[in-house]
């Protein structure tokens, strides 16, 4: 019996039009889809008439789970892996069903699509040959540490952040490195998307003056 296979389909950030056609095939076509959280991937796959099969597979998920969904693949079922926004494998629990997969000879095959990481690199009208990318910082143990290695990095810094730390981490960075300049996209792809740049300490002047910090952030520092 021939194996299934496992796509890594990357589904919107915030704009659902932002879904490639092939996602969508995908979506349909596999046997099931092994998702974040089943409620976030239900209500895309509504929006779009899908009815396929969504189970959840997260950073708490057993290892049970992921030898039941390698299994599935063996037995010739096709299985796509979706986190909640984004591309699966890029700071969340994907990388290890995929690492599993490679290590099963199964075939994995990437649907590429949206991504914050990529959509503010695009926009951020500087040098992005090279740069780092380092996901989201610790919340206590080590945090200093992380902030201290992004502004001693040659090449410009990407990562993530939630709006509950995002002063205090921008407070972090201006007692490092006052002169780094920063952009930071909120809401990227959604409504109430804003791409802010500047210095540190004018960045974090911007968001001290505002009354509610909501959306999720992206950050580049360089």
């Amino acid at each position: 019996m021939n194996k299934g296979i496992l796509y890594v389909v990357a589904t919107p950030i915030g704009n659902l039009e932002d879904i490639t056609l092939r996602a969508l095939r995908i979506l349909r076509e596999a046997d099931f889809i092994a998702c974040e959280d089943t409620r976030v991937t239900k209500k895309l796959l509504s929006h779009f008439k899908i009815n396929t099969l969504a189970i959840s597979y997260h950073q708490h998920s057993r290892l049970t789970k992921i030898d039941w969904i390698i299994q599935q693949l063996k037995s010739g079922k096709n299985v796509a892996l979706a986190t909640d926004a984004g591309t699966p494998g890029i700071s969340d629990p994907g990388n290890i069903l995929i690492s599993e997969c490679a290590k099963n000879k199964i075939k994995i095959v990437p649907i590429p699509g949206p991504s914050a990481l990529t959509a503010l690199a695009s926009v951020s009208g500087i040098n992005m040959q090279k740069f780092i990318f380092m996901a989201f910082p610790p919340h206590k143990k080590g945090r200093e540490k992380f902030f201290k290695e992004i502004t001693a990095a040659k090449y410009p810094v990407i990562y993530y952040e939630s709006p509950h730390r995002l002063v205090k981490n921008l407070e972090l960075l201006a007692s490092f490195k006052k002169n780094a300049s920063i952009i930071v996209g909120r809401e990227l792809t959604k409504m109430f998307e804003e791409i802010i740049r500047g210095t540190v300490p004018e960045v974090l002047n911007y968001f001290q003056n505002k009354d509610k910090i909501k959306g999720e952030f992206a950050v580049i520092i360089y």
